[in-house]
């Protein structure tokens, strides 16, 4: 049974009107069961692991809460540490280095784009779990964020979807079509392929939801399953939400992050989503909240209010999506798999309000201003404070390897499951989502050859066991997955992992930890377990080996890098006429300086 928000459908004036209202939906008696399921893959972006309800979070979330309640959640569910690379093992089941994308293109170094699978562009060497479905009956459509590549041959309709809407950056603006860096002139939307101008009453998850809702119905009737993949922008920066949204949250936050980290800690064990015994540490970049002013404390309360709004207002849309699948009697024969591409976003800026911070908003066109801060037109972000409260028990966060930046919540739910028990701890990874969809469909992944074409085979696990109860777990003691970011480096195996951090906030060391009985990460057990640290050592340089990693360039920085980038990118067109300019130029300017030097040696001449 699915407690579920009420909604408006598409097409009504505004979705975030009306608050939910846990009515108990009972499934359609007339309704029979069909053969394939209907499969939405739905997909938060930064969101941290107990930033919902069913995982420790004070945040209200009754649809997300609903489906765990009726589900599967997995505890020890891992991803990449950005976005691309894990929407690309998302969608292939193939481990995102060879796939084309092992770091977000915006933060590539050239030494690196030198090689083919370097790109940070979804490469033709994989296909898509939408191309499978397509080709299997399926109708597939997409509405939301991609960042997988943005030139036709690499844009979503041309991976296997039917429909789309689809933002190609990583990242933009919830109100309107702005865009939230400098690297980029406009917010790039596309629509079936084409570029795509955004309604007046933008707002990203309501919209996004609209589309869905409108793809679905236009093939209501065929009588074929669907698949739906909804990538969100909450809670990309800019964390903006409905004003409506944010004011539950006001005063929520108050007593600052280290509480909120401790709250989330005891709800999680609670839960039964960590152990017991586990425990936090103080990650030591984060500002003592007490040290702060009243004022101080009262703007990042609310940034954070804003943060949490913004999950509410995700949370609603999706019981708008979850109604009208009832209301159609399509819901009863629905997979909802629900998941973060990454842990929360820790980079925001620690002084929003200073000069520095509102001349670089105040050049995109943002403010900052606390009266309106989530609403239209204004940039915003949480603290790392708050970021670690949001990966609470875990440390680290986004672009780190360690357990904050990889560890999101999974829930798998849907009446055709046939689940067996309703939390799992078995470790999971990125990859395993695509395998685990076509096997609900039963459908086959590709081998080595598909269209025509050498491909890499899927790599990723099917879930469907564990849902079932037929396995505890996924993977053997002695199987591997490795990952890398930008030297930032992971190896799990059993239910042990291996993991060096870089700077600025990691010390580039290799630590090794016990990530069940510690997720929190505070015990380094290299020196108590010698053999196994040098065995999972030898793992790693295997894993980087067969996956073609290549280390970042010497001194490489990723903010550094991205604002190089930026540079070139900008400046690119201005430079390119600069250049074409001195071509034409450059030999009249050499032609006149030679006429003016034979001219001044001919009078130095007539002087003798």
């Amino acid at each position: 049974m699915l407690v579920l928000g009420s909604a408006v459908l598409a097409g009504a004036t505004s979705a975030l009107e009306e608050e939910p209202s846990n009515q108990v939906l009972q499934p359609p008696e007339t309704l029979q069961s069909v053969n394939p399921p209907n499969v939405v893959l739905i997909l938060a972006d930064d969101l941290g692991f107990s930033d919902i309800a069913p995982y420790g979070s004070e945040i209200n979330t009754p649809n997300l809460s609903a489906l765990a309640a009726s589900g599967v959640s997995f505890t020890n569910y891992h991803t990449a540490a950005n976005c691309a690379p894990a929407r690309a093992m998302l969608l292939t089941g193939v481990d995102a280095h060879v796939a084309g994308v092992p770091n977000i293109p915006e933060m590539l170094a050239p030494e690196q784009r030198r090689h083919s699978h370097y790109r940070g562009v979804l490469g033709q060497n994989v296909v898509t779990v939408a191309t499978l479905l397509e080709d299997a009956g399926y109708h597939t459509y997409m509405a939301g964020k991609w960042h997988l590549g943005s030139t036709p041959d690499h844009l979503p309709s041309r991976r296997g979807f039917e429909r789309t809407v689809a933002l190609a950056d990583s990242g933009a603006d919830n109100w309107e079509q702005r865009p939230y860096l400098p690297i980029y002139e406009e917010a790039n939307w596309f629509a079936d392929g084409e570029r795509f101008s955004l309604p007046d009453d933008f707002y990203s998850s309501r919209f996004l939801i609209d589309k869905t809702i409108e793809f679905i119905d236009s093939n209501l009737d065929d009588g074929k399953p669907f698949f739906a993949y909804v990538p969100f922008q909450a809670v990309h920066i800019p964390v903006q939400a409905p004003k409506e949204s944010t004011e539950k949250y006001l005063g929520v936050y108050d007593e600052g992050w280290s509480k909120l980290r401790q709250d989330r800690h005891q709800k999680a064990i609670g839960l039964g989503l960590v152990s017991s015994q586990s425990r936090i540490k103080t990650m030591p970049w984060i500002l003592d909240w007490s040290s702060l002013s009243e004022e101080t404390k009262k703007y990042e309360s609310k940034r954070m209010a804003v943060y949490a709004g913004m999950i509410d207002a995700m949370d609603f849309n999706i019981g708008r999506l979850i109604t009208y699948l009832r209301e159609t009697r399509q819901l009863e024969n629905t997979i909802f798999i629900f998941t973060s591409d990454n842990g929360a976003e820790g980079s925001g800026a620690s002084e929003p309000d200073s000069f520095l911070s509102r001349a670089i908003a105040g050049n995109l066109g943002y403010n900052t201003d606390y009266e309106t801060l989530g609403e239209r037109g204004s940039y915003n972000s949480i603290n790392p404070g708050f970021t670690s409260a949001a990966v609470s028990p875990l440390s680290f966060y986004k672009f780190y390897t360690g357990e904050g930046g990889m560890r999101v919540p999974l829930i798998i739910s849907g009446e055709p499951l046939e689940r067996k028990i309703k939390a799992s701890s078995s470790f999971a990874w990125a990859t395993d989502v695509a395998r685990t969809i076509l096997s609900l469909a039963d459908v086959e992944p590709a081998g080595a050859r598909y269209g025509g074409k050498a491909v890499l085979p899927m790599t990723g696990k099917d879930l469907g066991p564990v849902i079932r109860g037929e396995s505890s777990r996924a993977y053997s003691n002695e199987e591997v997955i490795g990952y890398e970011l930008t030297g930032h480096s992971a190896l799990f195996k059993g239910d042990y992992k291996l993991v060096r951090n870089q700077g600025p906030l990691g010390d580039g060391n290799w630590a090794l930890y016990n990530i069940v009985t510690d997720p929190g990460e505070t015990t380094n057990l290299r020196e108590s377990m010698p053999n196994r640290f040098q065995e999972m050592l030898a793992d790693y340089a295997k894993f980087e080996r067969d996956q073609g990693v290549l280390s970042p360039p010497e001194g490489y920085s990723q903010l550094r890098q991205m604002a190089i980038n930026t540079l070139r990118e900008r400046l690119r067109i201005p430079f390119l006429i600069l250049f074409l300019s001195l071509l034409i130029v450059l030999p009249f300017f050499v032609y006149t300086k030679f006429r003016k030097g034979r001219l001044k040696n001919r009078q130095n001449l007539s002087r003798f």
